[in-house]
């Protein structure tokens, strides 16, 4: 036992072996979690905090000197709320060691060249704005950050690139000034003002085609929609004059400015924006969402206006904290409502309208739709006794609105509201909205009400929707979701003789040859009698056969797709022609009108299982049969899912054939390196062989699978022209006003289909040009499609 223990307590003892391995883990851990931390809530002040972990890191410095770079580069990439206090903590640390300030200040312009280089803009923007505020701290010296500005704004003189690249390159510049600003007027005025003109000359020559598809409301009153960069530039024009004095960012470094000033100062290496590249996916613009303004918040601190930089930069750090905390609802609500300086504004306006901003953002939020309902939830347990009123003050604004609101924008919100509902038993003053009920029910705000409600239903039961709401509102509460089986009672409906035999088939689990002989005694209705044609397309089969079937298993969506799935092959026989496909989505919405959910749903398993294609689903939404249903949300809901599933198939393809192409380089590669070895070689031959069988096979796949989603987009685009084409000249002979709510839904339709599929949409430009958005089609649908080409411009 001594000489167990003994052996420990030498230097050859296994523990303490383990233990000094472990040790400069868990001094990295520990490091980590001290700067990650620091400026979150403590008994000490946040200076003396800062002091500390200064002290902490310089003594660590000789020992894990790399580890702490690594820390310091991510938090100024990652946690951009807390910019000030790690540029604090990096001033300290220079003044401290000069040569550990330079190493810091090249780590952070080699992670910008990286983040540039692989399209992560919005890090790139907080790396920028992180080397800005280091003037502040005296770590960067003031000529080289104007030199960097002046090369980001070169940017603009370039030709032949897209003005989204100009754009982000602007946008950095001035998005840096209300933290850096003063200090760089100070020491260079007349430079700065060189960079200004020339950003304004910039903004002047922009086109802006691409900003009403991006509005969320179509009105300017009661607040502008403007486009972020125009924005932007108003508020930074109003802190200059201002003489460039803002009140709400913290600034940690002012309490030691007699420490940092006596620091020396790094000069920035020369840094060029990179090059233009044809794959760089730069930043859509965006229009600044304004909802609310001083008036609105009638209690305590004023709201900043909108062109007060102050109201810029409590925005951007809360959509930082959303995105640094997005995965977790409740720290993400905690730290949104501990924001530093909260007493100052009115945070609870700011936190609801940066919320609803990013969900309305277009063409897509920035996170899931669901994680702001959660996370809004969250607020209204944490801040019980003042949130819900803000978020009920809001939710009547969005309603008051909804006649000039987005139908993008109108399709989230219900998606919000019904599920926001749910968690709060239902409760809403539904009579404050009575007015929905003296206007044409095609109008935004009876739409958006008894969609509402449709939603509410499927996150609960008919009657609980119908004791909900007052009885006033019957109109508009979703009819029950019953089966309507038009063989029930109707004796003497041709096929009613049938339906019954095929019901005792199917319960009787006959095979399907069975029941294939049973309908080939259906007569067609679509032939004459001395037509001996055959096999061609026969509705009532369908009808009876599809009736039936959905009929016995109606009980709920298990046993509807144990029904498709086991009499796939019938179904197959039954739409093997474009008629047949397009009659079976028809009864699938005769049997279920009454149930938009299951419609959704058994469409999307008919595509899944191949029984109809993703045209026949396009060319079905909008046939006439569907017309009366055309501005309903779930037919949008089933197009979008439709090209969603598309586009999935193509990319599953496509990825097979670069894995297939991988594996031959590397086996090709192989067999190069093998030398001599015949059997090798043999087998590596023959393995090449069947990989280049494969990949032809791919290709081909590929290309089939691209001509089909072509295929699909140019179905849908072709009856949107159709369609408002029609309207159009219906209006124009009649001297009606274009301007109906069908004709509003339908035009954000279209705008709708691009933004949400941009990136596929722009593969087919050159074809969707040619063939249906010519010069010589009506200015106002072709003004989307131009609206669409100009934000990628």
């Amino acid at each position: 036992m001594s000489r167990r223990r003994q052996s420990d307590e030498n230097d050859g003892g296994q523990p303490h072996k383990r233990r000094r391995t472990s040790e400069p883990i868990e001094i990295e851990d520990r490091l980590e979690s001290l700067i990650c931390r620091v400026g979150e809530k403590s008994t000490s002040s946040l200076e003396s905090n800062l002091e500390g972990l200064a002290g902490v890191l310089e003594a660590d410095l000789p020992n894990y000197k790399n580890k702490i770079l690594r820390i310091l580069c991510a938090v100024a990439r990652l946690l951009p709320e807390k910019l000030t206090v790690y540029t604090t903590l990096v001033g300290l640390l220079n003044a401290r060691n000069y040569n550990f300030g330079g190493e810091f200040v090249e780590a952070m312009i080699r992670q910008l060249k990286e983040t540039l280089k692989n399209n992560l803009y919005n890090e790139a923007v907080y790396l920028v704005r992180f080397l800005s505020d280091l003037v502040n701290c005296h770590v960067i010296a003031a000529p080289s950050m104007v030199a960097m500005f002046e090369n980001f704004v070169s940017v603009t003189q370039e030709e032949d690139v897209p003005q989204v690249r100009s754009d982000w390159f602007v946008y950095v510049v001035l998005s840096c000034l209300p933290w850096v600003g003063k200090e760089l007027y100070e020491k260079k005025d007349v430079e700065m003002d060189r960079l200004l003109s020339q950003i304004e000359g910039y903004l002047k020559r922009r086109v802006k085609t691409h900003v009403p598809m991006l509005q969320v409301w179509t009105a300017e009153k009661p607040h502008p929609q403007e486009e972020y960069l125009d924005c932007l530039w108003a508020q930074i024009q109003k802190l200059k004059k201002d003489r460039w004095q803002e009140r709400h960012i913290l600034r940690p470094y002012i309490a030691f400015d007699s420490v940092l000033c006596e620091a020396l100062q790094h000069n920035l290496p020369p840094f060029t924006p990179p090059g233009h590249m044809p794959d760089a996916q730069y930043p859509m613009p965006r229009v600044v969402f304004r909802m609310f303004d001083y008036t609105d918040a009638p209690e305590g601190p004023v709201m900043p206006g909108s062109h007060s930089v102050e109201r810029f930069v409590i925005e951007e750090n809360l959509h930082c904290i959303i995105k640094t905390h997005w995965k977790e609802r409740k720290t993400c609500a905690a730290q949104l409502l501990s924001y530093p300086g909260k007493n100052k504004i009115p945070l609870n306006y700011h936190i609801v309208e940066v919320i609803f901003g990013e969900l309305f953002q277009l063409p897509a939020p920035p996170h899931i739709d669901v994680m702001y309902t959660t996370l809004l939830i969250e607020l209204c347990k944490l801040q019980p006794g003042s949130l819900p009123q803000v978020l009920a003050q809001a939710t009547e604004m969005l309603y008051m609105r909804l006649d000039t609101m987005n139908t993008t924008c109108i399709d989230r919100l219900i998606n919000w509201f019904s599920h926001h509902l749910s968690n709060f038993q239902f409760r809403w003053s539904w009579d404050d909205w009575s007015d929905c009920l003296t206007v044409d029910l095609d109008k935004p705000k009876p739409k958006f009400v008894k969609e509402v409600l449709e939603k509410c239903m499927r996150l609960s039961y008919h009657q609980r929707i119908v004791d909900i709401v007052p009885p006033t509102f019957a109109a508009l509460v979703p009819a029950d979701p019953i089966f309507i089986y038009k063989y029930a009672d109707e004796t003497s409906l041709p096929g009613y003789a049938v339906s019954i035999t095929i019901a005792n088939a199917i319960k009787n689990r006959a095979s399907n040859e069975e029941i294939l002989t049973i309908l080939k005694d259906v007569p067609n209705p679509n032939q004459e009698d001395d037509d001996d044609e055959g096999e061609s397309f026969n509705p009532l089969k369908i009808d009876v056969f599809l009736q039936t079937l959905l009929h016995l298993a109606a009980k709920s969506f298990s046993h509807s797709f144990s029904a498709l799935a086991k009499f796939h092959e019938i179904l197959k026989t039954l739409t093997e022609s474009d008629e047949g496909k397009l009659h079976i989505l028809k009864v699938v919405y005769e049997v279920w009108r009454n149930h938009p959910q299951i419609i959704a749903v058994l469409v999307d398993k008919m595509i899944r299982t191949q029984i109809v294609d993703c045209a026949a689903v396009a060319n079905w939404l909008f046939s006439q049969d569907m017309a009366h249903e055309f501005t309903r949300l779930f037919i949008w809901e089933i197009l979008h899912s439709t090209i969603r599933k598309m586009n999935k198939h193509v990319q599953k393809i496509q990825k097979e054939l670069e894995e297939a192409k991988d594996k031959l380089e590397k086996q090709q590669h192989k067999r190069r390196d093998s030398g001599d070895d015949e059997d090798m070689e043999k087998n590596s031959e023959d393995e090449e062989g069947q990989l280049e069988e494969q990949i032809e096979r791919l290709q081909e796949k590929v290309e089939s699978a691209q001509s089909e989603q072509k295929n699909l987009f140019l179905v849908i685009f072709q009856r949107f022209i159709m369609l408002l084409t029609e309207h159009l000249v219906r209006c124009e002979t009649g001297s009606v006003d274009i301007s109906t709510p069908w004709y509003k839904n339908c035009i954000e339709r279209l705008q709708q289909i691009f933004l949400m599929h941009h990136v596929t949409i722009q593969q087919y430009m050159g074809t969707l040009e040619n063939l249906l958005f010519t010069a010589e089609l009506d200015h106002h649908i072709l003004a989307v499609y131009q609206q669409f080409c100009a934000l990628q411009l």
